[in-house]
């Protein structure tokens, strides 16, 4: 880092520090840390500081990618105004961050939230570069070791013996992890079941309702993106896709669930 550029309270955090995503502790709430594998800084609040990151470490407070040329030479910035930091891309390259949310260049600010964030950039040969971000909120930085405390189970979902044969169906290539999987159409499903249970009566429109009851069901108990209301038109595969990714990273639906199909099929 150019030490032109810390002003009065930043300080530098070593290369080897350890991973924000463990917490940080700070004195003043709204601190941000930005950390990349060359290093980075803590910054306290103030309106209109700004903390620039990208390739030049001469010119940026954090440098990340310095020797991918794909990597902008000022990508982004982080902006301190009204109480809160912001993220704006000024690089050539889309920043992906939590959710799969990407910020492009020219895109308005994007306000972080409390606690950790990381954000990467995808440079040359399929590499990733990783800016970790911290912002302290009120209860500070840092959690509290819990070695002893149970482990939280993880929240599956309730479903019938028919439900799930046809949503391991449905999810099928997603269960075999195909690196762009789809899920399967409702003919496809239909006919998969009609070969796994020739006497249960399977149709497009049966898979269709029973399927569509389960996604009803998982949106009153608050799973986002799973109605046409919040996906918008054209809905297309989204709603299948959303409820096939929640099922799976709650662990209702896991890959030997394949099982249940391949061994009559």
């Amino acid at each position: 880092m150019a030490s032109k550029l810390l002003a009065a309270g930043m300080r530098e955090l070593a290369p080897n520090h350890e991973s924000l995503a463990l917490g940080v502790q700070a004195p003043r709430t709204r601190t941000i840390f930005a950390l990349a594998i060359s290093g980075g800084i803590a910054v306290p609040p103030r309106n209109g500081r700004e903390v620039l990151f990208g390739r030049n470490r001469d010119e940026v407070h954090v440098c990340l990618g310095e020797d991918d040329p794909k990597v902008s030479r000022q990508h982004g910035r982080l902006t301190h105004r009204d109480d809160q930091w912001w993220v704006s891309n000024t690089g050539r390259l889309p920043m992906r961050m939590s959710g799969q949310r990407l910020l492009y260049p020219g895109e308005e600010d994007i306000p972080l939230a409390e606690g950790y964030t990381p954000l990467f950039i995808r440079g040359s040969r399929q590499r990733e570069h990783l800016l970790e971000l911290f912002v302290t909120g009120q209860e500070g930085g840092r959690p509290k070791p819990l070695p002893r405390d149970p482990t939280q189970p993880t929240r599956t979902y309730r479903l019938s013996q028919e439900e799930r044969l046809a949503l391991i169906v449905l999810g099928q290539r997603y269960l075999c992890h195909d690196l762009y999987p789809q899920p399967q159409t409702w003919k496809q499903v239909a006919e998969r079941l009609s070969r796994l249970q020739p006497d249960h009566g399977w149709t497009q429109r049966k898979v269709e309702h029973l399927i569509g009851d389960v996604r009803d069901r998982m949106s009153r108990e608050g799973v986002s993106g799973l109605s046409r209301e919040e996906v918008g038109e054209p809905v297309g595969n989204s709603l299948n896709h959303n409820l096939i990714q929640e099922l799976m990273l709650s662990m209702t639906l896991v890959p030997r669930d394949l099982a249940l199909i391949d061994d009559q099929d």
